[in-house]
């Protein structure tokens, strides 16, 4: 017989179990609204993502065109990457298929293996095996796919460099991103397998050319194999098109007229900082990038002493020689530290310190001349004097820096230096000696410490041409969408410097590089009947190139400065910085090239017409050396 107390124990009991199965379903139906309504975006899209396959579909790059934008200088080439994907290979026939795929791409089947180990044989993720493959062999590899289970491939365009040669420096080129850029640029949306620039233009905008990649989803069971026939397809978005400052006609007339000779050539508009040719010598193609060696080319050209990887016109900076009395010519009129009509004698040598400095001409020297005639001789007596007496380092490198020399010119390029402005305390941290009156004279000759990069150069001129302007130098023109054409974005022209020197200061400067070319050192090369030319030469002296080949080394650079038309607003002016290095047989070919160019650009001629038209054909000797 049951008593009352055990029933009440049994009710308990049940009245405890339905009380913890009714806890159950509560929390039950709470998991299963959480994860249906509340978290349900979340667990839908990770079963989407665990039941897609999905492929990358490469992004052309934007293409880059020239100032006038009719055909592009960098254009997108078909090429394609064969792919694997093991597991869909019998594993009978694996080594066979293998061994035939690499004869197709010319390839041995252990880099295969590399590729694709044996823990990998029966997955069915993707391999890339090779790329830069061209179309035949896509062609055969099709013919033959019924032999070939398992290989796919993939158009990955590569880039095509149209204009090799000088362009190479501004354009530059693309590569696979390494991990220190990787790095950089992982939270940009950059992957391990991203193509990126390197140097030039393709480095500076890569965030514009980059594109967008598109994506292929295909519904895959747990072991990877693709179970749809109607993939999801999301297609990529080509890269921006960049219209670049460069006329190409003008880049080649440049090319043409530096020639083989080691130096740099730089020609911007004046009014806006445009450069229309840059110019640097030697060069290299760019297109070996995109080849199977091109790790092999690269070691070459990082070897070759001459280094063509150089963009001389921007990376390399050089003492500015005479083209500094520009100036020192500014310094003076400014500071009203000496007269520019009173004159100073030249004895062709002048003792300081007990050392001679030798003037160009040595004895008897230019004899007595004002600045206008000092400029056009280019008499380093004069400047010595002006400098050491009148003006001081502090004096000559302050004018030096509101030119723009000792800091980046700000060009959008990914490198460049920014020369060098000595000082008494630089020289003091540097060398821990003391500044000397000999160190100032050789500054107020462009000479000595002194550096400066051919584009500072330019920079300089139109300074003058501009009467106290100086606009950002900048290669890239326009950006423009791929598709439409439309302009998205244009440079505009960007206040670099700005001088406070007078205006009659300038007019005096102007006047005084006019009258160098009509009456100074280089009438004859500078002589153009097409248009009037304002300029400055410079021979600078460096220590001599060591070559047991070559007995007749000479150690001066050769530079000239100038803009044209002199009688013309600055809108419609070129400036132009043209350097012919030490390492050449001496020729003082600065001034012919510079000249060949103005004529080129002003008359519409090519650089045979315009070396013709000028008289000088005959050119190829050696002309020792000149002022």
């Amino acid at each position: 017989m049951i008593n009352s107390e055990d029933r009440l124990t049994k009710g308990a009991k049940i009245f405890i179990l339905l009380i913890v199965l009714v806890l159950f379903f509560i929390f039950y139906a709470y998991r299963l609204f959480s994860m249906q309504i509340v978290q349900g975006e979340h667990y839908r899209s990770q079963s989407q993502r665990i039941s897609s396959q999905i492929t990358v579909i490469s992004a052309q790059r934007g293409e880059i065109f020239d100032r006038n934008a009719l055909l592009p200088i960098v254009i997108n080439t078909d090429s394609f990457a064969v792919d694997v994907t093991p597991g869909e290979i019998p594993k009978d026939r694996y080594d066979t298929v293998m061994l035939k795929l690499a004869q197709y791409l010319g390839i041995s089947k252990t880099e295969i293996d590399r590729k694709i180990p044996k823990n990998m044989r029966r997955s069915y993720s993707t391999v890339q095996i090779k790329s830069n493959v061209p179309f035949t062999v896509i062609s055969n590899i099709a013919e033959n796919k019924i032999d070939l289970p398992g290989v796919s491939w993939v158009s990955k365009p590569i880039r095509n460099y149209q204009h090799t040669g000088s362009m190479s420096h501004i354009v530059g080129y693309v590569g696979d991103i390494n991990q220190d850029e990787m790095t950089v640029l992982y939270n940009q949306g950059y992957k391990k397998t991203s193509i990126v620039g390197k140097t030039g233009i393709e480095k500076q905008y890569d965030s514009l050319l980059q594109g967008k990649e598109g994506r292929e989803m295909s519904t895959v069971d747990v072991h990877g194999r693709i179970i749809s026939d109607t993939p999801i397809v999301e297609p990529p978005e080509m890269g921006k098109s960049l219209v670049l400052t460069i006329d190409s006609d003008i880049q080649k007339l440049v090319e043409e007229a530096l020639g083989n000779r080691v130096g740099a050539s730089v020609v911007l508009k004046p009014a806006t900082g445009e450069v229309l040719a840059m110019v640097s010598y030697p060069y290299f193609d760019s297109n070996i990038f995109s080849s199977d060696d091109a790790g092999i080319e690269y070691s070459k050209l990082v070897n070759d002493k001459s280094k063509p990887l150089l963009n001389r016109a921007v990376q390399v900076s050089y003492p500015p020689a005479s083209t500094f009395k520009i100036i020192m010519s500014a310094a003076m009129l400014q500071e009203n530290a000496f007269p520019a009509s009173k004159k100073i004698e030249c004895k062709g040598v002048m003792i300081y310190g007990g050392r001679r400095f030798h003037c160009h001409v040595h004895e008897p020297g230019h004899g007595w001349l004002d600045l206008k005639n000092a400029m056009a001789q280019s008499c380093d007596v004069y400047y010595w004097t002006v400098g050491r007496d009148s003006l001081g380092i502090e004096k000559i490198a302050s004018y030096a820096r509101e030119f723009g020399f000792g800091k980046s010119a700000q060009i959008d390029l990914p490198s460049q230096v920014a020369g060098l402005v000595p000082t008494a305390e630089w020289k003091e941290k540097k060398y821990h000696e003391k500044w000397l009156g000999g160190d100032t004279m050789s500054c107020s000759i462009g000479q000595g410490y002194m550096e400066a990069t051919p584009l500072q150069l330019a920079n300089m001129v139109a300074m003058v041409s501009n009467e106290g302007v100086i606009y950002k130098p900048h290669i890239l023109k326009e950006v423009r969408d791929p598709v439409t054409g439309e302009v998205i974005d244009s440079v505009k022209p960007q206040v670099l410097t700005e001088s406070t020197i007078d205006k009659d200061v300038w007019k005096q400067i102007q006047e005084a590089m006019r009258y160098t070319v009509t009456d100074g050192t280089p009438q004859y090369p500078m002589h153009n009947k097409i248009v009037q030319i304002a300029c400055k030469t410079g021979t600078a002296e460096v220590e001599p190139y060591s070559n047991p080949n070559r007995k007749d080394e000479q150690s001066w650079h050769s530079w000239l400065v100038a803009y044209a038309p002199y009688d013309a607003p600055p809108e419609d002016r070129v400036c132009v910085a043209t350097i012919v290095e030490a390492c050449n047989k001496w020729e003082w070919w600065a001034p012919y090239c510079t000249n060949i160019i103005i004529q080129g650009i002003f008359a519409n001629q090519t650089c045979e017409e315009a070396t013709k038209a000028l008289g000088f054909s005959y050119l190829t000797q050696n002309r020792g050396r000149q002022e």
